[in-house]
């Protein structure tokens, strides 16, 4: 297994700055962005092209909004360095789909697995659900819970968690200087 970051943190916190910054100084070629938001509407849209203008022209974006555990197995052979944004997306896309919630489990056994076979370090970029309110309701509560739960099975099996808070970065799980050559 390879060098397995996860990143952290609330919504707007700089966790995917920082997991870009991150991912550019292990590897200076041959990365690889696996997005999982899906262009649902003209504002995401619009987010959508403002990240790849971030990332500018040296980075390879795959489309992974569902088959994220094959992606990841497919560009590790070939990639450099992998950064998934994000973690949430893909659960909500499953959670939400009427024909792969109730196979949620298989896809999230099948994602721990593909990170066990990588052959290049992976950065993971996830929402941080547990210092929240509870949700009101039943279907929130449900995406919370799930969301929370895998949080917890991927820092398991991080070399690294991250927390990022106010753009600042807290290590949870090994020390900064084993993962920023």
């Amino acid at each position: 297994m390879s060098l397995v970051i996860l990143v952290i943190g609330g919504c707007r916190s700089g966790k995917s700055g920082f997991t870009l910054d991150a991912a550019e100084k292990i590897a200076k070629k041959d990365r690889f962005f696996i997005a999982t938001s899906l262009q649902l509407d003209s504002e995401m849209r619009d987010r959508i092209l403002k990240h790849q203008e971030e990332r500018g022209p040296d980075w390879t974006t795959i489309d992974a909004p569902v088959q994220l555990p094959a992606a990841i197995l497919k560009y590790s052979e070939t990639g450099r360095v992998l950064l998934v944004d994000c973690i949430t997306m893909w659960l909500n896309n499953l959670f939400l789909d009427d024909e792969k919630s109730p196979h949620i489990d298989e896809y999230i056994e099948d994602l721990k697995s593909s990170l066990k076979k990588i052959s290049c370090p992976i950065l993971l970029v996830t929402n941080e659900v547990g210092t929240g309110i509870v949700p009101e309701n039943r279907l929130a509560r449900e995406y919370r819970d799930i969301v929370g739960t895998v949080n917890q099975e991927l820092a398991g099996l991080a070399d690294q968690v991250v927390m990022v808070v106010a753009g600042i970065p807290v290590w949870i799980k090994g020390r900064e200087k084993d993962i920023i050559p």
